[in-house]
């Protein structure tokens, strides 16, 4: 199942795509190797071999004595479980990879898909909301997919309970892409069984998990950029003000995608999340034909309504002298970073800027510091302490 040479002129894809299938895979299951340093260091490497032996020693630079990669009998064993269940196998450097998904931060370096990838291109529109829905929510989520779908836009959603479902259901006809936080062959929730055959068949179901992983509470999150990552623009249906509908929001805000949300009634609490998109300035919808029209509307229109503001700045700390001799070595460097950072995230570009070494050294202590399960790189650029 190895692909074709192909390349990009993109920051998320490998300046050569020699590396075969394997390879892709044992770096992106090598412990402690997320999306956003197997595009880091392939960018340091030059390829994803090379980024592959030089992971051992980078490992040991940063105290993780005896590390190994993912062997190659664990990635053979992952590409034969796709092709058991019918599902393939698509890289970041293939030409049917989404092209939208790869321009974010931290893309999926490898999507395991079952149905028809065709379906990732073009103008997605993902319509999420509640898993606990009204019956109006259902409602609405069934008009507004079933609109979109007739005005020729595929319908993205993760599958889950509630909005997602419905919007699901009435896309069938004209097309609908189910994000999945396990494995391709990890149907959640059980109930949806019938309905992800179906979205296989006329649609497509999309991991980056590997065949077998069954979903778990850290999936999600990574699930909803990957929602947004591949649409047009994010319509929320019914979202309680701490959701994971508003995740999926912000991940949207991140990457440069349009937010909407269908207001509700100031009473009910799936509704709060919603209205505080509005009150923010997310557009206000009513219906396929306002989604449309808000994405699709003249340039003066699009100037005229109000972005969502983006996340409050951190509050500064005194400025770190501007002297890469003050950094006091690696292990100082890395202690100056954990002191600087916290579980609520921080921007890396910043970051660097505060510590006032070359964007080479902090980089590397960076990596470090990732590998040693000290921080998380997180979408949009930032850095959170774990």
């Amino acid at each position: 199942m190895t692909t074709g040479p192909f390349s990009f002129d993109t920051p998320n894809t490998p300046p050569t795509a020699k590396d075969d299938d394997l390879s892709f895979l044992r770096l992106i299951r090598s412990r402690r190797v997320g999306p956003a340093t197997f595009h880091r260091l392939i960018t340091e490497q030059g390829s994803v071999a090379a980024a592959l032996a030089a992971l051992p020693e980078i490992a040991r630079s940063a105290g993780l004595e005896g590390y190994e990669t993912c062997p190659e009998a664990t990635a053979e064993a992952e590409l034969r479980a796709g092709r058991r269940v019918g599902a393939r196998f698509l890289r970041c450097d293939h030409p049917d990879y989404p092209p939208a998904l790869r321009q974010i931060d931290g893309a999926p370096p490898v999507l395991w898909i079952r149905g028809d990838a065709r379906w990732l291109q073009g103008d997605p529109f993902a319509v999420i909301g509640a898993r606990n829905a009204s019956s109006l929510g259902l409602r609405m989520a069934r008009g507004m997919a079933a609109g979109l779908g007739e005005a020729g836009h595929c319908v993205v959603a993760g599958l889950a309970r509630g909005i997602d479902t419905a919007a699901h259901n009435a896309a069938l006809p004209t097309g609908t892409v189910a994000v999945m936080a396990g494995g391709i062959d990890q149907i959640y929730p059980a109930e949806n069984a019938i309905l992800a055959a179906q979205i296989a068949e006329m649609g497509a179901l999309v991991s980056e998990q590997a065949p077998g992983v069954e979903p778990a509470a850290r999936h999600f999150p990574a699930r909803n950029r990957i929602i947004s990552g591949l649409s047009r623009a994010v319509v929320v249906i019914e979202a309680a003000h701490r959701s994971g509908s508003l995740i999926t929001a912000k991940n949207a805000l991140d990457q440069g995608r349009e937010v909407m949300a269908v207001p509700g009634h100031p009473m009910d609490a799936r509704a709060a999340g919603c209205n505080a998109l509005i009150r923010d300035g997310a557009a206000l919808v009513r219906c396929a034909a306002d989604v449309i029209a808000v994405s699709f509307g003249t340039e003066a229109e699009r100037k005229t309504r109000l972005e969502l503001p983006e996340s409050k700045p951190v509050t500064p700390r005194p400025s770190l002298p501007n002297r890469a001799c003050d950094s006091g070595g690696p292990a100082g460097l890395e202690a100056r970073i954990m002191n600087w950072l916290s579980p609520s995230p921080s921007d890396e570009d910043d970051l660097i800027r505060r510590l006032g070494v070359p964007a080479s050294v902090a980089n590397s202590a960076i990596l470090s510091l990732e590998l040693q399960g000290m921080l998380t790189r997180l979408a949009g650029g930032r850095l959170a302490r774990n």
